[in-house]
This record gives C-alpha cells, sequence and structure tokens, in this order.
C-alpha cells in the first residue's frame, strides 16, 4: 500500500492515538459481545484504551515535523545530541534548567548543568520525541505546560523547569538512630 510521506508521516506521529482508538473499537465490540470473561476483559481493555489515547495526545503535540539538524539520543537517564557544529551530552540528574529558547530558528531545548556549558538541542532534531519522557522524568515538570509554551512559539527565551533547592530534610544524613 502506498501512502503519500507527508500522510505517513502525519499516522506515525499520532500513531498511540490511533493504536488506542482500535484498541477502543475493539473493547467495545467485545463489550457488546459480553459473554463470560469477556465481560470483565473488555472494560479494562476501554480504560487502557483511554489511557493511549491520552498519552498519545501529550506525545502527538510533543513531535515536530523532525528533519531538523542533529540526532538526539536519551541512553539511561542522560541526553546525548550529535549536531553538525555542536554537541554533547547532559546527565538528567544533574539538569539544573530546562528552557525553551524561541529566539532561535528552530526553536532549541537548553539544558542548564552545574559546571558545564549548556546543551542546546532544536526541537525538530532527530530523535527529539524522545525527550518527551526524559523531560517528563524531571521532578515537578508540569508537561501541559511545556506543551503549550512549545506550540506558542514565542520569540523570547521561556523557563520551563527549574531544580529546587534540596530540603534541609533531604540533606540530613541517613542512619541515625
Amino acid at each position: 500500500m502506498f501512502f503519500r510521506p507527508e500522510a505517513k508521516a502525519a499516522l506515525w506521529r499520532w500513531r498511540e492515538v490511533l493504536a488506542g482508538a482500535a484498541l477502543a473499537v475493539l473493547a467495545l465490540w467485545l463489550l457488546a459481545q459480553a459473554r463470560g470473561v469477556l465481560g470483565y476483559v473488555a472494560p479494562v481493555m476501554l480504560v487502557g484504551a483511554g489511557a493511549l489515547i491520552m498519552v498519545g495526545l501529550q506525545r502527538g503535540r510533543f513531535r515536530g515535523a523532525g528533519g531538523g539538524l542533529g540526532t538526539v539520543q536519551v541512553v539511561e537517564g542522560e541526553v546525548i545530541y550529535f549536531g553538525p557544529l555542536t554537541g554533547g551530552s547532559v546527565s538528567l540528574r544533574e539538569v539544573q534548567r530546562l528552557t525553551l529558547d524561541g529566539g532561535q530558528k528552530p526553536a532549541h531545548w537548553r539544558l542548564d548543568q552545574p559546571d558545564h556549558p549548556p546543551l542546546l538541542i532544536p526541537v525538530d532534531a532527530d530523535g527529539a520525541d524522545a525527550l518527551f519522557d526524559a523531560f517528563a522524568a524531571l521532578p515537578g515538570l508540569k508537561t501541559e505546560r511545556m506543551l503549550a509554551k512549545l506550540r506558542a512559539d514565542a520569540g523570547a527565551p521561556v523557563l520551563i523547569w527549574e531544580r529546587s533547592a534540596p530540603s534541609l530534610a533531604q540533606m540530613e544524613p541517613q542512619g541515625r538512630a
């Protein structure tokens, strides 16, 4: 079967939503047949389909058109960017600040880490969709806010997330009796 590249890219961008919709249709069909075990399995499948659709909507909104400069990889909590002019890596555990710099064309993610130069990653870099899960792992990051700022096309840098200072309870040594 032949699809135009643009149609194929659009389908691939929303793949989780499409899979969730197909699962929901199957679950509704099984629910209509509701005999025996199917009567118990179908509602669980329907809830799972709803969750898959919700996650797919967020991921689809995050994914760009791709085709930008460089390649992104996320390996065991390490974000690595290989670009034609710049590149580098940062550990997600050590990231202090995440900024979306809309002043650059295309917009860039800026990851700041202490004692290292910032890592700048174009939002349309190859593999940049893996950053969604990496960023979602940052404690306290508001995913919907990040997606709104990404789509707002702001011309100035926007702070998306910043690591809070450790509390005194976290700094207190463990194992005291």
